[in-house]
């Protein structure tokens, strides 16, 4: 029987009530080029994905001049720091679930589809980089989720099996990047979901699974 040894979360949506955040900059870039995203498209078509793949389906479905892409990029990160400064703090329920769990001798590791910046940063502010022991973002791979090559990544680098990891997720890319990569996966909706008593009965569930 496998233990659950490792503990892999996501960020935005997860660690992070980021969503409305990179929203809100990406719009606030391509509005000074007449495009938008609705807030619909936005939750269920480009959830989770990388910036640059959103500007990929931006030119594909509505004619963004990949000239722009580049450009966009680094304005879209620009305008999220300004939001990070001013917003990301410390959650209490995910400082007392990272703190138990890392007491408890569990590996963590964050596994995001933004950049490396702005992983490392919002994990400083919401004080949780101290009980990580690996950060990997979309500057870490060739392929995003929901491709696997991420979590799969992670996993090598903790020295850990795809079936003594669970991964919380919360997005249809970042659920079939997971799974892809054989690893059990916990489900939330919100940032609000992730408490220890819900990782912990996932661990339990997952251990049970590979009895």
């Amino acid at each position: 029987m496998d233990k659950i040894k490792a503990v892999i979360f996501d960020m935005d949506g997860v660690l992070i009530d980021a969503k409305d955040w990179h929203y809100d900059a990406l719009n606030r870039a391509l509005s000074m080029f007449g495009y938008h995203i609705s807030r619909y498209d936005h939750l269920i078509t480009y959830d989770g994905l990388p910036t640059m793949s959103k500007l990929e389906m931006l030119t594909m479905e509505h004619g963004l001049p990949r000239s722009l892409h580049r450009f966009l990029n680094t304005l879209k990160q620009i305008y999220t720091m300004e939001i990070v400064h001013a917003r990301c703090k410390p959650v209490f329920q995910h400082e007392y679930a990272l703190s138990n769990l890392k007491a408890a001798g569990y590996q963590l590791a964050v596994a995001s589809n933004s950049v490396r910046n702005s992983v490392e940063v919002m994990m400083e502010k919401s004080n949780l980089a101290q009980y990580l022991d690996l950060l990997l973002s979309n500057q870490d791979v060739v392929k995003g989720k929901p491709d696997p090559e991420i979590y799969l990544k992670t996993m090598d680098r903790l020295g850990r099996k795809p079936q003594e990891c669970l991964v919380v997720e919360d997005n249809e890319h970042g659920i079939r990047s997971a799974t892809a990569a054989g690893a059990h996966v916990l489900v939330v909706k919100t940032v609000h979901d992730v408490t220890l008593a819900n990782v912990t009965r996932a661990i339990r569930k997952a251990e049970g699974e590979t009895a």
